[in-house]
């Protein structure tokens, strides 16, 4: 790079980064890493961000608007460690021979008095924020010099106009020597001015103005190529060479930047590409895909997207079974090729339903059309990720030859993995788009670049909305299209979608003057026909409700009955239903009263359970068992009895010939139905006609403690008063649905204003504590800056991404434990395994989640824990899977104690607790 040989020594002389390996010392020249960098954004904006990101950014910016301000970006971002507040920071590892060795090299070049040097405030110029005052000082713009202040992951809270001024020391050595400024305001005035120059502006004046949410973007990508240029190598088991350090004894000069670039990249891309395609028929895709023709609705969905002009949110509200999963995959092909997007997030409501869904998504990725040499990565988003098997057994992205296959990247690691190309993940991980933390930029530059559908948003509750709502503003105004699939969705919860997106995308509320309505009746909000598509195409909102054509799906009658009976003459009820043969499903609202029921089942009666407090291993082996007997294609056992908690409703393409359910929200309660009859087959005589039997209505209005503990008194109340004898399916779904959570024209029911009042107050508790660590909504104003942006956010949640998903979802604090049976034998797996026989990973895969009674005292819980973990286990500290478990010792009886409440553990029933000591209310699930 011509423009780098005539750069003056000083500047040279500077550093970036150093270190100590073997002995060996390193450093890397700080013109070096701008280089770098520079190179790295300029790569990612035109090869890695997908064409729709692009788009949006040139609509202000120009395409060429957009390169000379990355690459602006790119060289100036670490402007601020040519400071001496920077230059004389010490090495991580203390190596004082490498300091001095660079001290003296910069004082040989014209940097005097650097090693007496006394700067008593340095830490109030951290380099990042220097960055920003130092471009300021060159009357950079807010909007820019604040991406530089933030790129370590946090903006500063307002623009650092005092910095230079209260701390001249930290940014040229002396408050009043001009002899010993000079050489630090010189080096400075050389990078930004080069900057200037790299990028393609004459002056400062030709840097552009911006807006929020594009500042937010181009900090995402800045501080994605600040890792990249900082990563040596791949990472994992991939030792690819990036962007090492040099010997200490060579120079700038030895350093051949454009190879060096070129070698980086080369490894680095490993060709992920979607490419997607036009859909030319509904027809030929599912029979590409799926080997089968399009329902109805299907078609129909996919013919009205293939004729949108600018797709934004799509919503889809059909019954369980007909098909959403495909009709969502084959939407986001088309959305992806019609709005320029390159990668998919697929966001589902527990571990359980993700890890079902991921293995369909490959099996699509598998099908997808690509370039030659593509390699498509996925990330599967959750906390026992590293537990699955599907995933585990995908290879790394780097040993791929094969065109089309679905594999792992190992740089895509950490806060990185929503950076890679395909995700499904738990909804978590979108929500946290909304929540106050550290590198959330990187968030929103993943998920901006994708494809976003969320399944089953129904599951959602008030305060989670919040942050869904607060998060589709956010997808609007990157004008990302998002799928939202719900099959009993409230029509105020459907409205509050398509409002925040079109508020986020426009800056207007939604409404005649600011959209085009002109295709929907004067009560389209109030739209309770189903199936239903709805589509912000543009500005204009259509509503499609007739899906013509024949179908291979019936509809469906049920017949409900009440059940009032004690469990123990409930049990003998549902033996009875079985007697001549039959799967009988039976869904509850707490852990335990699903324990208390099953410990009724004869033991010659076959039995599966399924909860969350089951180890992580325990619990996918009762899944695929679940899958095998009385899935799609399962071999259904003469007679079984499936007991569970909410768990089973969302969970698993499962078929029960009766269905037992606690009392919940229709909603929930509509969702637990569709897991009758679901699949077209045999089933005993006693059993030819759907049965729902619902339990846990002691009498009316009087409910079983646990599921009123859950689901609180008003939607019970209304739930019970509507639910009819007799289900018709899909007929009655939205019906009901929007009648339950309707809250205009109430039915005459006895505490019905008194439960509705405190399930407002709830409501507008749960509203306001969700803003508490909420972002703001977008501002696209130009000029519009991201300081103060992440300020008072939710600390724990900076470092630990597993607190900042419990944010989300408002859940007390509990803890993961690993069971060990520890006896005078030894200790052991529960299964009996030795230990010393165990690898790391079998070990930590043995966890659970201790009941919330259980640990009311986290504190002390912990320290229990950690006493117990350290005396019997100090080895796992230095164990990459184990250091930080929690270990909770078990008897030969699988029994023991924490606290006050003693535990025990089965594999048929799961974890189990004491409950003579237990005074909070059983919500767990």
């Amino acid at each position: 790079m011509d423009e780098l040989t005539a750069i003056s020594h000083a500047t040279q002389t500077l550093w970036a980064k150093k270190r100590t390996e073997d002995g060996q010392q390193y450093w890397l020249p700080l013109i070096a890493h701008l280089s770098d960098t520079m190179h790295v954004i300029n790569w990612l904006t035109n090869q890695w961000l997908a064409d729709g990101q692009r788009e949006w950014l040139a609509q202000s910016l120009g395409e060429d608007g957009v390169s000379r301000l990355v690459k602006f970006l790119g060289f100036t971002h670490d402007i601020g460690k040519a400071t001496p507040a920077f230059q004389v920071k010490q090495s991580y590892d203390g190596n004082t021979s490498l300091d001095h060795e660079l001290v003296e090299q910069l004082m040989r070049s014209g940097f005097t008095d650097l090693a007496s040097v006394e700067l008593s405030s340095s830490k109030e110029s951290p380099h990042a924020l220097a960055g920003e005052a130092i471009l300021e000082h060159f009357e950079v713009p807010e909007a820019i010099g604040a991406i530089i202040g933030g790129h370590h992951g946090k903006p500063a809270s307002e623009a650092p106009r005092k910095q230079i001024g209260a701390y001249t020391k930290n940014y040229w050595l002396s408050d009043h020597d001009e002899s010993l400024q000079k050489p630090w305001q010189a080096v400075q005035a050389e990078l930004f001015h080069l900057g200037l120059k790299l990028a393609g502006y004459q002056s400062v004046t030709e840097l552009p103005v911006i807006n929020q949410p594009q500042a937010v973007l181009l900090e995402g990508l800045l501080i994605m190529a600040d890792w990249l240029a900082s990563s040596e190598t791949m990472g994992g088991t991939d030792s690819a060479v990036l962007f090492p350090l040099v010997p200490v004894t060579a120079t700038l000069a030895d350093i051949d930047l454009d190879a060096r670039f070129q070698t980086a990249m080369g490894h680095w891309d490993l060709g992920e590409d979607l490419a997607p395609q036009k859909v030319v028929a509904a027809d030929r895709v599912y029979e590409q895909h799926w080997g089968f023709h399009p329902r109805p609705v299907q078609a129909k969905i996919t013919a009205t997207l293939e004729a949108a002009v600018d797709p934004g949110i799509v919503i889809i509200e059909a019954p369980m079974g007909v098909g959403k999963t495909e009709t969502a995959l084959v939407a986001a092909e088309q959305l992806a090729y019609q709005t320029g997007r390159r990668g998919l997030f697929f966001g589902l409501p527990t571990q359980a339903t993700t890890n079902a869904m991921f293995a369909r998504v490959i099996t699509w990725l598998k099908a997808l059309p690509g370039t030659e040499e593509a390699v498509k990565s996925i990330e599967l988003m959750h906390g026992k990720a590293q537990f699955n098997e599907t995933f585990q057994e995908l290879p790394d992205a780097a040993n791929v030859e094969s065109a089309g296959a679905v594999s792992v990247n190992s740089w895509f690691s950490g806060k990185k993995r929503i950076l890679d190309q395909f995700a499904v993940g738990t909804i978590d991980n979108l929500l946290v788009m909304a929540l106050k933390q550290k590198h959330l930029a990187l968030k929103h530059l993943g998920l901006s670049k994708k494809v976003v559908v969320l399944d089953e948003v129904h599951a959602y509750d008030a305060y989670m909305s919040q942050y869904l709502y607060r998060a589709m503003q956010w997808l609007g105004a990157y004008h990302v299209p998002v799928v939202i699939l719900s099959a009993t969705l409230p029509k105020a919860k459907r409205n509050a979608l398509l409002n925040a997106y079109f508020k986020g995308k426009y800056d207007y509320k939604l409404s005649a003057r600011s959209a085009d309505l002109s295709a929907l009746p004067a009560d389209w909000e109030q739209s309770a026909a189903y199936p239903l598509l709805t589509v912000l195409d543009g500005r204009k909102v259509q509503q499609v409700t007739q899906f013509s054509g024949d179908s291979d799906q019936s509809p469906q009658t049920i017949t409900v009955t009440r059940s009032a009976q004690a469990d123990g003459d409930q049990m003998q009820t549902i033996l009875a239903a079985i007697a001549d043969g039959g799967v009988a499903g039976v869904i509850v609202n707490s852990v335990k009263r699903a324990q208390l029921l099953a410990h009724l089942v004869p033991e010659d009666v076959p039995l599966i359970v399924l909860h969350a407090s089951f180890l992580t291993t325990d619990r996918a082996a009762q899944e695929r068992r679940l899958q095998a007997l009385i899935g799609k294609a399962g071999q259904r056992p003469e007679r079984l009895i499936v007991i569970g908690t909410q768990v089973l409703e969302q969970s698993l393409d499962i078929d029960f010939d009766i269905l037992y359910t606690d009392i919940a929200p229709i909603d929930l309660l509509l969702q637990r139905a569709g897991r009758l009859h679901r699949h077209a087959i045999a089933r005993p005589v006693a059993l030819q006609q759907p049965q729902l039997v619902v339990m846990g209505i002691q009498s009316p209005g009087v409910y079983e403690a646990a599921s009123e503990a859950i689901y609180g008194r008003y939607l019970l109340l209304k739930t019970e008063y509507y639910l009819p004898e007799q289900l018709q399916l899909p007929a009655d779904i939205s019906r009901l649905v929007q009648l339950v959570y309707a809250t205009q024209e109430e039915p005459v029911i006895t505490g019905l204003a008194e439960a509705k009042l405190k399930f407002e107050t709830a409501l507008i508790e749960s509203e306001a504590k969700a803003k508490v660590f909420q972002i703001k909504k977008p501002d696209l104003d130009d000029g519009a800056t991201i300081h103060g942006w992440l300020d008072r956010g939710l600390n724990p949640a900076d470092k630990d991404e597993q607190r900042a998903q419990a944010a989300v979802r408002d859940i007390q604090e509990t803890l993961e434990v690993i069971l060990i049976k520890h006896t005078a034998k030894g200790d052991a797996l529960l299964d009996g395994r030795p230990l010393s026989a165990c690898r790391s990973p079998e070990i930590a895969a043995q966890v659970v989640r201790l009941p919330v009674q259980v640990t009311c005292n986290i504190n002390a819980a912990i320290e229990a824990l950690e006493k117990v973990t350290y005396a019997l286990f100090s080895q796992w500290q230095t164990d990459k899977w184990l250091k930080g478990a929690l270990a909770l010792p078990l008897d030969e009886n699988l029994t023991g104690q924490l606290g006050a409440y003693q535990l025990h553990y089965s594999a048929v029933f799961g974890l189990s607790y004491d409950q003579q000591e237990v005074s909070v209310r059983d919500t767990d699930v």
